[in-house]
């Protein structure tokens, strides 16, 4: 068992680290102040590869595997989240699908602007009434012609107000997952409507939307897939996509930690630092050993879909470890900062914000636990 990194993926993280540093750690605050990551930051990551690590090189993308991909993840969700959460929407959920589904012709119409940062896209699948219980999706696609005619609702929709493209998740058949197909949908298309949500907890610099189908009509070209085969695509993407969001909040760890550890040396009461306090040194402690736990499972994940083995289970246990060690870390740093860890002159308290909405999307923590269940024992919850 080999537990390093190659040459060129410690040369990969050191790159992304030096530009997170630069680029996005100093404004992480301002934006989450102003609500909105400034837009120039997709064509700063466009230029690195960042948009186009692990898509094939003649389809306009960097090419490397999906370790490196997770070192990336680690790094930016480090910086900011919802910096993060462009690039995992854009490239892991809707680029890495069209690659893997996609017809050649959507496939070279697409993935070279998404590669190079002039498309985003977004991945519409929650719905007002469905968010775990995706299979039951109420939007709907009716055939007319060599046309489809769409109509519904989505919420929480990462990217919505920025994407160029959305994969749509619509119900064209029988009630249930099999009655589902994928859509991609130009978002200048007539009929599509979005709005962004703001006012959230955290990730309040990410492009959160509300979207709306009012009869939005697309060829059948626009297909992504067989017909029926959408929540096949759905899951797909979001088994790896949980392994990004475990890595990014494996970095928000990180950050907390980073952050608390230089406070706590710099700090002083009673005469010394409090880092030198058994008690404050027992949070830190927490901090570090559950956040290199949640890097080893995200790596075990990562290693599986390299090696093209079998990895939801091992997914849904990074994610679920991950995510729930970043709200206790983020809580923790604010523990060790005292009163100046609630103003957000100081990067933890968005910390918190951040990492609280982890345990929620790409499937909530009883989700996770409820795979991981029904991996072990062979019986259903649902």
């Amino acid at each position: 068992m080999d537990l390093g990194l190659t040459q060129e993926q410690e040369q990969f993280r050191a790159l992304a680290r030096e530009w997170v540093d630069r680029e996005v750690v100093p404004h992480a605050t301002e934006w989450d102040r102003a609500e909105q990551v400034d837009p120039k930051i997709v064509g700063k990551m466009a230029e690195l590869g960042f948009l186009g690590l692990g898509i094939a090189e003649e389809l306009g993308g960097s090419g490397g595997d999906f370790l490196t991909y997770t070192l990336m993840m680690e790094e930016l969700g480090r910086g900011d989240t919802s910096v993060r959460g462009i690039v995992s929407v854009t490239l892991g959920l809707v680029a890495k699908s069209i690659q893997a589904w996609g017809s050649p012709a959507q496939q070279q119409r697409w993935l070279p602007g998404m590669c190079a940062g002039e498309i985003l896209g977004c991945f519409a699948l929650t719905e007002p009434g469905t968010g775990s219980d995706a299979a039951n999706l109420t939007t709907r696609a009716v055939r007319d012609g060599d046309d489809w005619v769409l109509t519904g609702e989505k919420i929480f929709i990462t990217n919505g107000t920025w994407a160029g493209v959305s994969l749509v998740f619509a119900r064209t058949g029988q009630p249930g997952p099999k009655g589902i197909t994928a859509f991609l949908v130009p978002t200048d298309a007539a009929g599509f409507g979005r709005r962004e949500i703001k006012g959230k907890l955290g990730l309040r610099g990410q492009a959160t939307a509300e979207i709306v189908l009012d009869g939005v009509r697309v060829s059948d070209a626009h297909r992504l897939g067989p017909e029926g085969s959408g929540f096949k695509i759905a899951m797909s993407a979001l088994d790896k996509g949980r392994i990004a969001v475990a890595s990014g909040s494996v970095g928000l760890a990180r950050g907390c930690l980073e952050a608390a550890l230089a406070y706590a040396k710099e700090r002083t009461q009673f005469g010394k630092p409090i880092a030198g306090y058994q008690l404050v040194q027992e949070m830190l402690a927490d901090m570090a050993v559950e956040t290199d736990a949640a890097r080893l499972l995200v790596w075990r994940a990562a290693d599986l879909v390299d090696r093209g083995r079998p990895f939801g289970t091992e997914a849904s246990m990074a994610k679920l470890f991950a995510t729930e060690s970043a709200v206790k870390a983020a809580n923790q740093a604010i523990q060790v900062f005292g009163g100046y860890g609630y103003v957000d002159e100081f990067p933890v308290g968005k910390a918190m914000r951040d990492a609280r909405v982890t345990t929620l999307y790409e499937g909530t923590s009883q989700i996770q636990k409820l795979l991981i269940g029904r991996a072990l024992t062979g019986i259903s919850a649902f």
